[in-house]
């Protein structure tokens, strides 16, 4: 039985408007929808006026929602002009990616020397979701998008070192807006299972260099899949006229 509910799971992850706390939560987590499903594009320019008509709400909640997003580095204000969706900066993304591929790999060499690796707890619940037989691995792309992040954040959450697992967190919200991308493609959901399956045996059995190796190449390969489909959604998004 998958015990979703001991993965590490991010607020964030499981808000959905229908059961976001106020308006302004509601509007913050609609637009962001937006610009993770390429509805808004990078660079785009709007005003509070455009989005208080489009998702007809007062400008109150607008502006808290995004004022949340700009905080988050989402969105950019820009005197007299409005707003702008933060253009795409791979540069930014790799660098951010680097330091995901530190954190996770410490995370993995530390998790691997404890004396109680606690294989019942966040691992045993990471066994239940990827060490499945192939007729019940999760097929639905979003769904496994959320599941991947909850496996890398639950990796160094184990680690029991929380100062590090925040960082972690903090790392994964930034990336998360192409990182999803990558299962848009069923061959990167097949191959997620494979490679999370791998890390995981190897980490549950203390093979720290090995579990190491793996992931640096598990993220590698995930960076370059995102680019590649990030390039090809803008330019497919703007051949079609979104935004």
């Amino acid at each position: 039985m998958m015990r979703l509910e001991s993965v590490q799971v991010s607020p964030a992850m499981r808000q959905s408007p229908a059961l976001a706390g106020t308006l302004a939560d509601q509007v913050y987590q609609r637009i962001k929808d937006d610009l993770f499903d390429f509805r808004m594009l990078p660079g785009e320019r709007f005003t509070e006026a455009d989005l208080v008509v489009r998702l007809g709400v007062s400008r109150t909640p607008v502006r808290l929602g995004l004022v949340r997003l700009e905080r988050e580095g989402f969105v950019l204000a820009r005197p007299r002009s409005g707003w702008q969706v933060r253009p795409f900066d791979f540069e930014r993304f790799e660098a951010l990616y680097d330091v995901r591929v530190v954190l996770e790999q410490a995370a993995v060499d530390k998790l691997c020397s404890l004396e109680n690796m606690d294989e019942a707890g966040i691992l045993g619940a990471l066994k239940d979701v990827w060490l499945v037989p192939l007729p019940q691995r999760i097929l639905d792309g979003r769904l496994v998008a959320q599941l991947d992040e909850a496996f890398h954040c639950s990796l160094v959450a184990a680690a029991g070192n929380p100062e590090m697992a925040q960082i972690h967190r903090d790392v994964t919200e930034k990336i998360r807006i192409v990182r999803r991308l990558d299962f848009t493609k069923d061959f990167r959901v097949d191959a997620t299972y494979e490679e999370h399956a791998a890390i995981l045996r190897a980490v549950l059995a203390r093979r720290a260099d090995e579990a190491q190796r793996m992931l640096r190449s598990h993220i590698e390969m995930s960076k370059a899949e995102v680019r590649k489909i990030t390039l090809h959604m803008l330019h497919e998004a703007r051949e079609n006229g979104v935004g």
